[in-house]
């Protein structure tokens, strides 16, 4: 096998998780230049709405208040767009998911 990787699959789990979580933050960083990039032209293209946000608290390094569903009207303007499984991963690690959009049912935690 390859010399570049861990030997046991517990440490290529972890691996697999972090590519994927990364994944998903340079899918969601692509999409917001491709949105950036059509109003910058002043394309007639509708916004492309993120599917899932994180808002943060006032000041560098702050805490993530909660996770939205992309569009919510009650996220503040500290928010920057993740993925689904960075979504899970907030709401997972104890971020409160938004009371107006849930979130937590858009990502099927609750019915």
């Amino acid at each position: 096998m390859s010399e570049d990787l861990p030997p046991d699959r517990e440490r290529l789990r972890v691996l697999e998780i972090y590519l994927a979580l990364t994944l998903d933050r340079v899918r969601a960083q692509i999409a917001y230049l491709d949105q950036q990039a059509a109003v910058r032209r002043g394309s007639d293209l509708p916004a492309l709405v993120p599917d899932w946000v994180l808002e943060r608290g006032i000041g560098q390094g702050a805490p993530p208040l909660a996770v939205h569903v992309g569009g919510c009207h009650t996220a503040g303007k500290r928010v920057h767009t993740i993925g689904r499984s960075q979504a899970l991963k907030a709401l997972a690690d104890g971020v409160e998911a938004c009371s107006h959009c849930r979130p937590d049912t858009g990502l099927g935690l609750l019915d």
